[in-house]
């Protein structure tokens, strides 16, 4: 098979050993758990399952998806995301039962790849089985790539001597040929780095087999009369940190024309006719320093040298820096392309497990999103104490412990801490007493970095309920109470929360109550209404007999004045008494 075969029929590179996820029951395992691809290349990305052979649920219907959006509960199908139409091709083999087990194989192919497609990738299979759903954990990391064309120097002292290299943002890996081009022609080498003399022109790259997905075109200035070479075209720096970038110059001695003064100057705004100069760009004020060697002039020549520094960096640094030059000679300004890319990143631990098959054999990595120049020590700090580790990876943690890490030299810069999540706190919508036939739902939540995934158990049963942030029961019955937790888990470690009582009363109990509820309701309302009426006539009796005693103070009774007039006077003193025949 010769190279250009070999090329086409790896069109993905893998980068890790398998990595196994699942229990005695399900498993899902991938060739890999990384894969690093060209954008618009095609990739494919496999997988293998199986599960337990239960004749008596053999499965009459198979259903197999892989999606990247969404969870293990709401998955988005890949054949359905707008992101992918037209470009993605899952194929799966036919399933096989041998002994207690059925094994099937799924692969996905996705085309014309691009850079957001750029993410974790999970197989998931349903069968009619009781557990009958299954999702394959931790997927494959997908990382889509460009390529550019990296210039260094075999002698900085001389830059006639030119290397160039094909690079990668990630390790393609399998150490694919490559095709170089030089002013548009192939110069039909295999191999990733040239080295030239003199090497005046535009060059790009690409893996063999894969000419249209040519890196973006580097210009060598070497014209002979002017030239503008720089010790690096790309340079990765931590945010906050001090980043140097250097080149050398050159031109035409002309005693005629001899300079009396060269001015320079480094830009990233603007183009070559009107840049803005660092010094004067007010986004850079007090964090710029230009070191400008002097000038020497042998034989034709004259050379010089030049340096920018960049203190306290920021993320909006990121750019394109170009340094130019000018002279009184004719033609006597220059600017150096293609300049030097600087990116300006942050430092993660990453996470990993290099044996799939001991889940607490964690290692940590220092990592940062673009490769640091000169392998650079690295530091670790254990529960914020610096442990004096001068390695990239940090081989083991312990339950409890939280981990940064730094570049040494700028120990100030520390990556976010990772950590075991914290105790979980739970809550449940609705709160109090549940009714039978209605729905609730308990939510976990937990400070955790990498971020917490969740479990739910209820007390005295070993199986786990359901996984996720939110567990919702609907129709519930009195058989649902009882005592409720959520398991918080990362990579470094796991803590319960405490239980969450859920109370379920029946609909008969509450019917109940709400007769019992209106009956005493309405013997109340009744003995208001008598107790008013008793309160009404002993006022009426109060009213009438205050009327009374206010007549007998006047010298009669409340009667009317009619029947005054009419009765006969009542004299109590018998002296005094007389017959109306006496008068």
């Amino acid at each position: 098979m010769d190279l250009r075969s070999a090329a086409r029929g790896f069109l993905f590179f893998l980068l890790s050993v398998p990595v196994l996820q699942g229990n005695d029951d399900w498993t899902v395992s991938y060739p890999s758990s990384n894969v690093c691809a060209l954008r618009g290349a095609t990739v494919d990305i496999s997988c293998t399952y199986d599960y337990p052979d239960n004749v008596q649920y053999r499965p009459n219907t198979f259903r197999t998806l892989w999606f990247t959006k969404g969870d293990k509960n709401q998955t988005v199908d890949l054949e359905h995301d707008t992101n992918y139409t037209g470009r993605v091709e899952p194929s799966c083999g036919e399933v096989r039962c041998t002994g207690s087990r059925c094994h099937g194989k799924c692969t996905l192919r996705i085309n014309d790849l691009r850079q957001n497609d750029s993410a974790v990738y999970k197989f998931r299979f349903t069968t009619n089985q009781p557990g009958f759903e299954y999702t394959g954990d931790p997927g494959v990391t997908l990382s889509v790539t460009d390529l550019q064309v990296k210039v260094s120097f075999l002698d900085p002292t001389s830059p006639t001597w030119t290397q160039l290299e094909c690079h990668s943002m990630c390790d393609l890996g399998g150490d694919p040929p490559y095709t170089w081009f030089r002013n548009g022609q192939n110069l039909g080498q295999g191999v990733k780095s040239r080295d030239y003399f003199q090497s005046e022109g535009s060059y790009s790259c690409a893996v063999e087999g894969y000419e249209q997905l040519r890196s973006p075109l580097v210009l060598l200035q070497g014209n002979g009369d002017w030239t503008v070479t720089y010790s690096s075209t790309n340079v990765c720096a931590l945010r906050g940190a001090t980043v140097d970038f250097s080149c050398t110059y050159e031109y035409p001695d002309n005693v005629q024309y001899l300079p009396n003064t060269v001015r320079t100057l480094w830009f990233t705004k603007g183009d070559g006719h009107q840049p803005v100069d660092l010094e004067h760009d007010t986004d850079y004020t007090g964090r710029v320093e230009f070191s400008r060697g002097e000038v020497s002039c042998t034989g034709s020549r004259c050379h010089g040298t030049c340096t920018l520094s960049i203190r306290d960096l920021r993320q909006s640094d990121s750019a394109v820096y170009k340094f130019r030059f000018t002279t009184n000679l004719p033609g006597g300004e220059y600017t150096g392309d293609p300049g030097v890319t600087l990116s300006v990143t942050d430092l993660q631990v990453k996470v990993s497990f290099p044996d799939p098959t001991i889940p607490t054999g964690a290692e940590l990595e220092c990592h940062s999103m673009c490769g640091l120049a000169g392998d650079p020590r690295y530091i670790w700090f254990r529960n914020g104490q610096n442990v004096g580790q001068g390695v990239k990876y940090w081989p083991s943690i312990q339950y409890g412990d939280s981990f940064s890490c730094a570049v040494e030299g700028y120990e100030h810069i520390r990556s976010p801490l990772v950590y075991a999540p914290k105790t979980p706190s739970v809550t449940v919508s609705p709160s109090g007493e549940i009714e039978e036939g209605s729905s609730v739902t308990l939510s976990c939540s937990s400070d955790a970095n990498p971020a917490a995934e969740y479990t739910w158990f209820k007390k005295h049963e070993d199986s786990v309920r359901e996984s996720g942030q939110n567990s919702t029961i609907t129709n519930i019955t009195s058989e649902h109470g009882g005592n409720y937790y959520c398991q918080a888990h990362n990579s470094i470690g796991h803590q319960n929360s405490t239980f969450m009582i859920i109370k379920v009363t029946s609909s008969s109990s509450s019917s109940s109550s709400s007769s019992s509820s209106h009956s005493a309701t309405v013997a109340v309302t009744t003995i208001s209404v008598l107790l008013a009426t008793v309160f009404l006539l002993v006022f009426l009796w109060m009213r009438r007999k205050r009327t009374s005693s206010k007549a007998c103070g006047q010298g009669g009774r409340p009667d009317t004045v009619e029947e005054v007039r009419h009765r006969k006077p009542f004299i109590t003193n018998p002296s005094f008494t007389k017959t109306q025949n006496e008068l």
